[in-house]
């Protein structure tokens, strides 16, 4: 082991001696796959892979650290717009991770339950089949929970539940004076039950939060944390670092 990893080690063991508040749900925008294979002169579907592998760590970070819930922002809505070829790399890439996470012996010995967020319609047949079948594997799994948006929007998400809530209505299945913050949020996500999103983390220092999960994250006034690793350069010491951020405002509101 080298000195720097000697003394990265000591220093993320005492970031995480420091922290007193440990946040449930942390979301995840997994930004600068792209950015990190160019500065390397390789293609994106490099960048996107080692991205997935950072995203593997996190189901043994998630145990360490005792975090219930992350959601990863892994393909939204407005990804389709991009190069064939590489869609055809990150469809792929879906069947592959999924692939892998019904077999994963830490989503087992952990009880990591996995499932999708976002509009299924968009997802052809062969990545519908195998989310499922994940989905089906884990569902009884209730210590950990991993959730992964693909074709994900959030205000589409909004839209969607809206339209559902109104065809309730109309149907006199939901009377008008029972839609509440809670009735919304139970509507939303495919039934999926998550809870408030308490930090967001964009990688590669882009300062902004891409549409996601507005109604789980900013109605939970969520910490925010921008960081300057591209994602597949992410580390522990930048998941504590992050965590520190939510500590200090549970810190302060408390104070």
């Amino acid at each position: 082991m080298s000195i720097r990893s000697v003394a990265e080690a000591v220093y993320a063991k005492r970031l995480r001696g420091k922290l007193s508040h440990i946040p449930s749900h942390v979301a995840i925008i997994q930004d600068g796959n792209r950015r990190f294979a160019k500065s390397r002169g390789m293609d994106t579907g490099y960048g996107h892979r080692l991205g997935a592998d950072t995203s593997e760590k996190v189901l043994d970070w998630m145990g360490e650290l005792g975090i219930r819930h992350v959601t990863f922002f892994a393909f939204s809505t407005e990804n389709f717009r991009r190069p064939e070829e590489e869609k055809v790399e990150l469809h792929q890439l879906f069947m592959d991770t999924f692939s892998k996470l019904m077999t994963d012996e830490r989503v087992y010995r952990n009880e990591i339950n996995v499932t999708m967020i976002g509009d299924r319609s968009l997802l052809d047949d062969e990545l519908l089949q195998i989310i499922e079948e994940t989905e089906v594997a884990t569902k009884d799994h209730s210590r950990f929970f991993v959730h992964i948006a693909i074709a994900y929007g959030g205000r589409n998400e909004i839209v969607a539940t809206a339209k559902k809530i109104v065809a309730a209505v109309r149907d006199g299945s939901i009377p008008v004076s029972q839609i509440t913050p809670e009735l919304v949020t139970k509507n939303m996500y495919q039934g999926i039950s998550m809870p408030p999103v308490d930090l967001i983390i964009r990688t590669a220092n882009d300062r902004r939060t891409s549409n996601f999960l507005p109604w789980m994250a900013n109605g939970n006034e969520a910490a925010v944390c921008f960081c300057t690793p591209t994602w597949p350069e992410f580390r522990y010491v930048d998941m504590l670092r992050a965590l520190r951020v939510y500590d200090e405002r549970m810190s302060e509101l408390s104070a």
